[in-house]
């Protein structure tokens, strides 16, 4: 092998070639791909600043809250008669079912993140565990929960499950935008703006941003911290509930009992490439996360390279501003 290298010298270019032309051709369709992708990402990074807001943990297990909800979105249209194939429904009932599956999957993945925190994370703030305790209880309830889904459903993928036929909307530059891009961006869009109002407006996200800011003093102001704790798990749980329909509608087929880790590994990025902490920078860390790895897939001409150059990138912004784009605390957030 040597030998063959030292008559046939490899060059940098046989290994990384940067296909220009075809991301200058391709850049409107990755742009728009990687801004539904993002969306997604953007979504359950939610769920890791707010925890870390409030307790400064990492809970690793916030992938598998999410995958609980796609099982919820599989299970429950599957039992509404969706399969593979676009269902022959009237289009009133498509939605209706959508909002039901929706509403189940928000529900089932709030009572796993509820369930999660009394189980795994009360009993160690009770005895005030140090933190690395916190971090492998995380990392052992992530794999206790895709064990338990093991043994429940198998290791085989679920039945795909598609929700509707996208249909383009309009084209930006010769790149079709369609229906289903437009639902998953705006929709959440639209659940961020109210979790970021939710914080900023209401009595119980004047607490969490409390207990965030000085946990003790907010107890002493009449703050109850558990309360605040679960609701902010909650809160963490419906959104991912949210982000589990809109990846099922992305990809139907992707529902898996390990299927969570790599896209929490993602979402976990983005709330750091946005600024851990800062709700609006988890669905900026999401977006721009999305639209990185898009480029570079194309850019490099492998889809294997989409994670690895927009982790490559999450380490250089770091590099630059280690709290992230927007590296505002929840504590310090403002009305």
């Amino acid at each position: 092998m040597l030998d063959l290298l030292l008559v046939h010298p490899v060059s940098a270019n046989d290994w990384i070639s940067f296909d220009i032309p075809s991301l200058i051709q391709n850049f409107w369709s990755a742009t728009f791909d990687g801004l539904t992708f993002g969306a997604i990402y953007g979504l359950i990074a939610v769920g890791y600043t707010l925890v870390y807001g409030v307790l400064n943990l990492i809970n690793f297990a916030h992938s598998e809250v999410f995958i609980v909800g796609a099982y919820a979105v599989v299970l429950v249209l599957s039992a509404l008669g969706f399969g593979p194939s676009v269902p022959n429904l009237p289009l009133s009932s498509i939605i209706l079912d959508l909002v039901l599956a929706l509403i189940l999957a928000m529900l089932a993945s709030a009572a796993t993140a509820f369930v999660l925190e009394r189980v795994a994370y009360r009993p160690l703030r009770k005895r005030n565990a140090p933190r690395l305790v916190f971090l492998i209880t995380a990392i052992g309830a992530s794999f206790a929960i895709q064990y338990t889904i093991f043994l429940v459903r198998g290791a085989n993928a679920e039945p795909a499950v598609t929700m509707f036929q996208a249909q383009p909307v309009f084209d930006v530059f010769g790149t079709i935008i369609n229906s289903q891009q437009i639902i998953i961006v705006i929709a959440a869009v639209i659940l961020m703006i109210l979790t970021d109002q939710f914080i900023r407006r209401t009595r119980a996200g004047r607490g969490i941003r409390a207990v965030a800011q000085d946990p003790d003093t907010a107890t002493l102001m009449g703050v109850n911290k558990e309360r605040i704790i679960i609701i902010t798990f909650v809160v963490g749980g419906i959104l991912a509930g949210a982000a589990a329909l809109f990846y099922v509608m992305l990809v139907p087929s992707g529902v898996q009992y390990n299927g969570g880790f790599v896209l929490g590994v993602k979402a976990f990025a983005a709330a750091v490439l946005g600024g851990i902490g800062n709700v609006r920078g988890a669905l900026l860390g999401g977006l721009l996360l999305g639209i990185i790895g898009n480029y570079g897939q194309i850019l490099l001409g492998d889809s294997q390279w989409t994670d690895v150059v927009a982790f490559v990138i999450l380490v250089l912004v770091l590099l630059v501003k280690p709290t992230g784009i927007l590296g505002t605390s929840l504590g310090r957030s403002r009305a």
